[in-house]
This record gives C-alpha cells, sequence and structure tokens, in this order.
C-alpha cells in the first residue's frame, strides 16, 4: 500500500514540477528524490498545503557534505504527512562554494532552528531567515565543523596516544 501512495506522490510531482523532480528512489521504503534550489519553495509549499500532499510536519532540516562530487552539499528535508502516516525526504544539492538555498521558515516556525543549526554546522546560509546566526557553536569559531576538510578529532590530544596504554 506504502508504495501505491509514494507512485501517487512522485506523478502529482512530477506533473506539476516536471523535470525539476529527479533521482527518485525508495530506500527501506522511504520516498527520496531531488530537486533544485530554484523550486524548493515551491516544492516544499506544494508538499505542505496540497489537500492531495498533506505534509504539514517538518520533522528536520539537515545537510551532508559530499566533497567528492560536482555540488558539494546536500541539504535535505524529512517531512511526514501524519494522517496518511507517510514520510518523505527531499534533497537539493548546492554549491559548497556558495552554499545558499532559500529560506523555509515561511512554511514552518521548527525551520528556524533547524536552519540555524544547519548554517552552524555547514555554512549553508538560508536565504530570507529572519535570524541566521550560529545557535550550538561560538560565534568566533570562524568554521564549518561537519565539512570533511576538518578532523574528526583533535590531531593534539595526548589522551589518545598509545604510550599511555602500554602500547
Amino acid at each position: 500500500m506504502e508504495e501505491t501512495k509514494n507512485n501517487e506522490l512522485i506523478q502529482l510531482l512530477s506533473e506539476k514540477f516536471g523535470d525539476k523532480i529527479s533521482d527518485v528512489n525508495e530506500p527501506y521504503g522511504l520516498l527520496t528524490f531531488e530537486t533544485t534550489k530554484d523550486v524548493i519553495q515551491q516544492v516544499l509549499m506544494f508538499l505542505k498545503v496540497d489537500p492531495k500532499t498533506n505534509f504539514s510536519f517538518l520533522t528536520d532540516i539537515t545537510a551532508v557534505h559530499y566533497p567528492e562530487k560536482k555540488h558539494g552539499i546536500a541539504v535535505v528535508y524529512h517531512l511526514h504527512n501524519m494522517v496518511a502516516k507517510m514520510r518523505v525526504r527531499v534533497k537539493v544539492y548546492i554549491d559548497e562554494h556558495d552554499p545558499t538555498i532559500p529560506t523555509a521558515t515561511h512554511l514552518w516556525n521548527a525551520a528556524n532552528w533547524m536552519e540555524r543549526e544547519t548554517y552552524d554546522f555547514f555554512g549553508v546560509k538560508f536565504e530570507g531567515h529572519p535570524d541566521l546566526r550560529r545557535i550550538l557553536n561560538m560565534d568566533e569559531l570562524g568554521v564549518f565543523p561537519m565539512l570533511k576538510q576538518y578532523p574528526l578529532e583533535d590531531p593534539n590530544r595526548v589522551d589518545k596516544k598509545d604510550e599511555y596504554f602500554g602500547r
């Protein structure tokens, strides 16, 4: 039954947005597709307000850094239609050297802090955001720690050295 719902949703999106909807797949039954940043606000609005879609709950906004790909950062939205018990993942690839995308704060108030967190860790600038500033890290940090060019651990930590553990 879920596959039929997913197929119907993709049909609706394809009719409305044409080739702006791409790379449709369903890992573990979670409908996932890509779109572009020039239509992301319209796609999200359609998913939220159209009575046939009704994805009224924004579960999460985050990003993933893919330095090996042409567009280095994927901004990822997770939406939930609680009535139909459906979830959807929407991905938008943006240039890691100019990581900008329109805000979703006009659709969901919860997008405010999610976008701030994504900015704080990945440097994604959400155009039109009412208060885009760091939310967890220090303002003077100067880097975006979830980008893969930064090491996972501080190389100067002495508590991880082998000689302290008899190795």
